[in-house]
C-alpha cells in the first residue's frame, strides 16, 4: 500500500519533502505532481525502480524516459548541448517541455534509447517538483503517469491511489495538475521536430501542431 502525503502546492512542507526523498533513496517509485499532470519518478541509478516504471507504463526500452532536472547546469551534465540548443533551452525553461537530447556518459546505458542514445530532459515550472529535486540533490528519472489503454494522464492524487496503490511506495498529492502532458521537442535535429504537442507553446521553436 502506497503512503499518501497531501502536500501544499505553493509552500511544500519540508518534512514531507524529506520523507519523499528518503523513499526515493530507498528504491521507491513515487507519483509526483508537476506543471503537466502527474509523473512517476525514481532515482536515476536504481535499475529495479526504473524497470518497475516501465512495467507500470507498459513501455519498452525504446520509449524515452525523462530526466527531471533543477536547472540548465544539470541538463548540460547529462546531455550534449550545443550553442543553438542551449539558447532554445534557456528561452523555454523552466516550463512545460520535454527535450530529446543525446545523453552523456554520465547516464547509465539502460535509461538511454538503445539505438539513438538519447533521453528526455526537462526542468519543471512547479514548486513541489523543484523542491523535491532540491531535497534529493540529484535529478529524477520520470515518466508521464498515463496507464496502458488510458487516453490521458492521471491528474488527481486520489485517482492515483485508487488505481496504483499496490504498485507505488508513495503518492505526493499536490492537488489537481491537469490532464495535459508536456510538449516533447526533439532537439537532436535542426530544425527541431515536434514529437508530441502538449501544454508547452510551439511558437518558440517555429513549429505548429499537425
Amino acid at each position: 500500500m502506497a503512503r499518501y502525503l497531501a502536500i501544499h502546492p505553493d509552500d511544500p512542507q519540508s518534512r514531507l519533502l524529506a520523507r519523499a526523498a528518503d523513499e526515493l533513496r530507498d528504491g521507491g517509485v513515487l507519483a509526483i505532481p508537476t506543471d503537466c499532470c502527474y509523473a512517476l519518478g525514481c532515482c536515476l541509478g536504481d535499475k529495479d525502480a526504473v524497470e518497475r516504471i516501465r512495467r507500470i507504463r507498459a513501455v519498452d526500452e525504446r520509449h524515452h524516459l525523462t530526466l527531471m532536472c533543477r536547472d540548465l547546469s544539470e541538463i548540460a551534465q547529462f546531455a550534449r548541448v550545443d550553442n543553438a540548443q542551449y539558447r532554445l533551452l534557456k528561452a523555454t525553461t523552466p516550463g512545460s517541455y520535454t527535450f530529446i537530447l543525446e545523453g552523456t556518459k554520465e547516464l547509465p546505458r539502460r535509461v538511454l534509447h538503445p539505438k539513438r542514445k538519447t533521453i528526455g530532459l526537462r526542468i519543471p515550472a512547479h514548486k513541489i517538483a523543484l523542491a523535491l529535486l532540491a531535497e534529493l540533490g540529484e535529478p529524477l528519472l520520470t515518466s508521464t503517469l498515463i496507464l496502458p489503454d488510458d487516453e490521458a494522464p492521471l491528474s488527481e492524487g486520489w485517482e492515483i491511489q485508487d488505481r496504483l496503490d499496490d504498485a507505488l511506495e508513495l503518492i505526493l498529492d499536490g492537488g489537481y495538475c491537469g490532464p495535459v502532458p508536456t510538449t516533447v521537442i526533439d532537439l537532436t535535429v535542426l530544425p527541431p521536430v515536434l514529437v508530441r504537442a502538449g501544454r508547452g507553446a510551439l511558437e518558440p521553436f517555429g513549429l505548429v501542431a499537425a
